[in-house]
């Protein structure tokens, strides 16, 4: 099994996108990114959207040969989208192979936005995007309906997935963070070797102490009995999730990283460091909305080699 996240929080943006290659199948998951329109009242700096223009290609790299293509739910980080903002990826931009095998996660969970994205999507692709959950496909199994965070919260359900060959397991748990014990559960029951899990969104002044506790104590479960377990995406949305990573790892005495640690590249925190950027290289007036129109770009402010 070859694994390489291609783009989360560690890496520059948000999303949770990686490839597995095993035996007959290359699987890319979640085939999205954004950068967070705004933070700390402060549009995506020009050396994230340069990083992200990388990223931004190397999935469509990824695409042009992949036989599967997994969609754990319709959020714009995490799907191609035919809205996109210009630090997006464009679902115009997609040109997949019509053998490519799509494994989409079902209605049940969707805001009526998320229904219509859907439809959306499978126009631009010309091709209709079947509901995955609970479904079994030689290496790859995919979970019921979870909760995308807090059980019942209008942020809806999600999809994770399963991948197996004679070498290992391997979880992708899309933006649980964590506060689901269920979700958590099933993630268990499949005994993954390598776990690449949203966690908890700490940035959020909205988290209480309640649900910090509870996705502690998740983490714990999943960190006791996952030998290496990657937690990444909301918690790398702020600094504070460094430092929650370490505790897991000295609490547990087990292998608990961030994508970038995994793919042994510099943690690069982009978003929860945007001020910091803003500070260090001041953006001329106007830039974001030139770059809108395509009469910018990110030449000065590429810092960053995405490998």
């Amino acid at each position: 099994m070859l694994i390489r996240i291609i783009g989360t929080e560690s890496l520059g943006v948000r999303g949770l996108c990686c490839v597995v290659e095993v035996p007959g199948r290359k699987i890319v998951v979640d085939p999205g990114l954004a950068l967070g329109y705004r933070r700390h009242g402060l549009l995506p700096h020009p050396a994230q959207v340069a990083v992200g223009e990388q990223i931004r290609q190397r999935i469509l790299q990824e695409l042009r040969d992949a036989t599967d293509v997994v969609l754990s739910h319709f959020h714009g980080d995490h799907i191609p989208l035919p809205d996109a903002n210009p630090y997006q990826l464009q679902a115009q931009q997609v040109a997949l192979c019509r053998t490519v095998r799509f494994w989409a996660k079902g209605p049940t969970g969707l805001s009526r936005h998320m229904l219509q994205r859907k439809a959306s999507l499978c126009k631009v692709l010309g091709r209709d995007l079947p509901n995955a959950e609970e479904r079994r496909d030689g290496p790859l199994v995919f979970s019921p309906p979870v909760p995308h965070g807090e059980r019942h919260s209008r942020m809806g359900q999600v999809m994770m997935t399963r991948i197996e060959d004679e070498n290992g397991v391997f979880a992708h748990a899309s933006d649980i963070q964590l506060l689901d014990g269920e979700a958590v559960s099933i993630l268990l029951d499949w005994q993954p070797d390598i776990a690449f899990v949203g966690g908890p969104p700490l940035y959020l002044p909205r988290l209480s102490s309640e649900q910090r506790r509870r996705a502690w104590q998740n983490a714990l479960r999943l960190a006791y009995h996952v030998e290496t377990l990657i937690l990444d995406h909301h918690l790398l949305r702020c600094e504070e999730g460094l430092s929650w990573l370490k505790r897991l790892s000295s609490k547990t005495g087990h292998r608990v990283i961030c994508a970038a640690d995994f793919m042994g590249r510099p943690r690069r925190l982009l978003e929860a460091r945007r001020v910091q950027l803003y500070e260090a290289m001041p953006v001329p007036q106007g830039w974001h909305a030139a770059y809108a129109r395509g009469e910018a770009d990110t030449g000065a402010y590429r810092l960053y080699r995405v490998s």
